[in-house]
């Protein structure tokens, strides 16, 4: 008989230790072997417990707090912080007596979410600036930005609002709320989910039923294939030119604009698509977050179909308030820029993401205007077309602000676009990244699938015999297997 040795029992402490202790080089990400591992054993025992509504929110939340322990350290306790000052103060907002009362103390609540957010994400952006008028001496504060703080201030925000104006009534305890505020599946990286559609399902504590079941386990693959097959692997080649664009000819670059534009979707609405099917598995209902956004012919449908909870919240809790449309036609446009330049300072703390969000203001601005203008054009397939291009062109031109470096890599790259661009380059280019194009190709067609098309395939999959929907899940993982990189890759919008 073989002992094991010293050596073997320290391996695997450590082994068991990742399990339990936060490592920064490797946070849990959906995409990992670690959480998938660790979901398999949670599935069972909510399951069990799902029966008893006060011990599956009680257990939910202990395994929602671990995971997001294991995704960004010790600020899990700021979070608890958050949802017990938040749950307090929205009782005094709803028994207020006079308005002004709520209105003050909901504003205190507001101040106190935003302050937190602040230091943590716009304290060295703002320090800096500061410096650069005053010509001083700047260095760093040590900031660690925690993962998921923007989207989960945004929902506390929503819901102290919401209790104030009696669209909801704050819930009777404390533990309620923090499962609404730390739901590991949108937790991290959306979407940002609203109490008045996602409260009453706890309460309602409803068994998942088949369709909920199957068809959140087929966004769930559908995301891993849109995150760690298709982004991670086109990434590499996006990555070469955005961190060097100065190498590359403008052929070699458009790919690499276009690729990111790719891969910043399917970054982003992978994981959407692995956040709400997993909350499907469990019986929960996030809502859709992304809706074909590149077949958009304006601006306005782009916001109606990228980041769909984001775009919505800006509308409820910044655009409306502003005034929306019922302040003339000036202000407006002046609303929607204000409401994009806030959405672009929501991305990061960067004068980049500030031009981002401001463009695609003046974008919507400029479509608002010429509205009554552009409804007059016939509507066929080519006026159709030309809309399209237009509106996909601008916007992957705006995502090089998004993914470059600084100002000046972001406007070398558009010039190697338009200066350097040489058709003759295109066959080389298909021969040097042929597997790269293949995918870009494909991925296109399947945008620009009709979702009745896609609806029909995720029923059939729902419908299947289990040894189906087994034959697609292992080919689902050999993909992975075949496509990932040495390295899981983070998700992109996890540092927002």
């Amino acid at each position: 008989m073989i002992w094991p040795t010293a050596s073997d029992l320290q391996i695997a402490l450590s082994n068991l230790s990742s399990f339990f202790f936060y490592d920064p080089k490797a946070p849990m990400l959906f995409s990992s072997g670690l959480f998938w591992t660790i979901f398999l054993i949670f599935l069972p025992i909510y399951a069990l417990l799902k029966g008893s509504k006060w011990k599956m929110v009680a257990f939910v939340v202990c395994f929602s707090l671990y995971f997001y322990y294991k995704s960004s350290g010790i600020f899990f306790l700021m979070l608890i912080c958050t949802s017990l000052i938040d749950w307090s103060l929205s009782h005094l907002i709803y028994r207020a007596v006079k308005r002004k009362v709520g209105l003050a103390i909901m504003w205190v609540s507001i101040l106190i979410s935003l302050s937190i957010l602040g230091y943590f994400k716009y304290a060295n952006f703002f320090l800096w600036n500061w410096n650069q008028m005053v010509e001083g001496n700047f260095q760093p504060l040590d900031i660690i930005l925690p993962v998921g703080i923007s989207f989960y201030t945004f929902q506390s925000i929503s819901y102290v609002v919401d209790v104030y104006k009696k669209r909801i009534k704050p819930t009777n305890n404390w533990l309620d709320y923090l499962f609404f505020l730390s739901f590991f599946p949108a937790l991290v990286a959306g979407p940002i989910v609203r109490a008045d559609y996602f409260l009453p399902q706890i309460e309602a504590n409803r068994k998942p039923t088949r369709s909920y079941i199957w068809g959140g386990l087929w966004l769930v693959l559908v995301g891993v294939i849109k995150k760690a097959v298709i982004a991670d692997y086109i990434a590499q080649y996006n990555d070469l030119i955005f961190n060097d664009p100065a190498l590359y000819t403008g052929v070699q670059t458009l790919m690499g604009v276009l690729g990111y534009t790719m891969q910043i979707y399917c970054d982003f609405s992978g994981y959407s698509d692995m956040a709400i099917g997993i909350a499907s598995i469990m019986g929960f209902k996030l809502g859709i977050n992304f809706d074909s956004p590149y077949q958009s012919r304006n601006l306005t449908e782009f916001w109606r179909r990228w980041h769909i909870s984001l775009s919505s919240w800006l509308r409820d809790y910044v655009y409306i308030p502003l005034g929306g449309n019922r302040k003339g036609t000036i202000r407006t446009y002046v609303n929607n820029f204000l409401t994009m330049l806030i959405g672009g300072l929501w991305h990061g703390a960067a004068w980049k993401f500030v031009f981002w969000g401001a463009m695609h203001g003046v974008g919507l601005a400029l479509h608002k205007a010429f509205k009554p203008l552009l409804d007059k054009i016939p509507n066929n397939f080519f006026t159709n077309f030309i809309s399209w291009a237009l509106t996909f062109i601008y916007v992957s031109l705006l995502w090089v602000f998004f993914r470059a470096a600084d100002f000046e890599q972001s406007i070398l790259i558009i010039k190697n676009i338009f200066v350097d661009f040489q058709f003759t380059q295109i066959p080389q280019f298909w021969s040097a990244r042929t597997a790269w194009c293949v995918m870009m190709i494909v991925l296109t067609v399947f945008h620009f699938v009709p979702q009745r098309w896609a609806d029909m395939v995720r029923i059939a999959y729902i419908k299947s015999y289990w040894i189906v929907r087994l034959a697609i899940f292992l080919a689902v993982v050999q993909l992975v297997i075949e496509f990932m990189s040495e390295e899981v890759a983070p998700f992109i919008y996890f540092q927002f």
